[in-house]
């Protein structure tokens, strides 16, 4: 009775702490874990800014896409690891982090870099159409609120039902739309500027930016299915091996926010709220497995942008909410 007390205690004085705080970063590298904390953010970030991060809001009114219940691969062997950056190299956007800025738009990030490197694969890189965040976020609105959350799966749905057009990074000039929120700072220093201030509002405008040879209509692009596949690891193994990366969600704890390297596992802190990231792989760290994961807070957060976490018991419910699809040629 007194030990549960007490790890009660621990638990309430650990989620208590600032996470940026240096007293909760000293606690997590006291801590013998599977992986290196260190700080990725400025102990003054704003609270309103890390509410962005957790940027998965599920609409219970919004129709459940379809179960995808026969793996596509039946009778392959799943390699002990695997990456598809190395699978697929002709397609470079499975390589690329993206960066969502100053807003809640991961569930929009994240599903537009599943479908841009879907699209190459499923062409064997003779599309190349790098998809929207911008037309995601801000025209799927029975998705999303733009830079207030969303949900990553039913943008593929809407893949499917209404296509998206091009488009490339904040001030690149890329593609039909290309992302209009700035890139910031998710480190300590960097050459960008901090991730701070106001939170963008994003507005559809169903038209290419200046310059560009097709019209909105001309350039959409549209996905043939979208599934979500079930809390299966063998499953999920296999929908990456025969057809590219996966949207994943999954709950984003305080001790996230330290991530440096190794196998992540959640120790401390409180529940900040969900997450979405494209899934690329998996392997195995010192005999631990893990899932290797692609973020969207750009390259010199964490592990030059990328994570692994704990593969096979569902840590942080990251196996709990995979889903993809198929694009549609012409």
């Amino acid at each position: 009775m007194k030990v549960l007390l007490l790890c009660a205690l621990v638990a309430a004085a650990s989620a208590a702490l600032d996470p940026l705080s240096d007293e909760f970063l000293e606690l997590l590298q006291s801590k013998q874990m599977t992986w290196t904390p260190g700080r990725n953010f400025p102990k003054k970030t704003s609270k309103e800014f890390l509410q962005t991060l957790a940027c998965i809001h599920k609409n219970p009114n919004t129709p459940k896409l379809p179960l995808k219940k026969t793996a596509p691969t039946t009778g392959l062997s799943v390699p002990v690891s695997f990456d598809a950056r190395e699978q697929w190299p002709l397609c470079e956007s499975i390589k690329e982090v993206r960066d969502q800025g100053n807003c809640g738009s991961c569930w929009a990030v994240a599903a537009a870099g599943v479908m841009t490197d879907r699209t190459c694969i499923d062409t064997n890189a003779t599309v190349i159409f790098r998809y929207s965040s911008e037309d995601v976020a801000a025209c799927c609105t029975e998705c999303g609120l733009g830079c207030y959350g969303g949900d990553e799966d039913c943008v593929l749905r809407h893949w499917v039902e209404h296509g998206y057009v091009s488009g490339g990074r904040y001030n690149s000039n890329e593609g039909c739309q290309p992302y209009s929120v700035e890139e910031c700072e998710h480190h300590m220093v960097g050459e960008r500027p901090p991730c701070e201030g106001e939170v963008p509002i994003l507005v559809c405008h169903k038209q290419c930016i200046d310059g560009y040879p097709k019209t909105y209509e001309e350039d959409l692009e549209y996905g043939k299915e979208a599934y979500v596949l079930p809390q299966d690891v063998a499953a999920i193994q296999e929908d990456v091996l025969a057809n590219g990366p996966v949207t994943v969600a999954f709950a984003v704890y305080d001790d996230f926010l330290s991530y440096k390297s190794g196998v992540y596992q959640h120790e401390e802190g409180a529940l900040l709220g969900y997450h979405a990231v494209r899934l690329i792989g998996w392997g195995e760290e010192n005999g631990t497995p893990y899932w290797l994961i692609i973020n969207s807070w750009n390259n010199d957060w964490g592990d030059q942008g990328l994570f692994k976490i704990l593969r096979g018991s569902n840590e942080c419910e990251i196996e709990g909410d995979v889903a993809g699809g198929k694009y549609l040629p012409h």
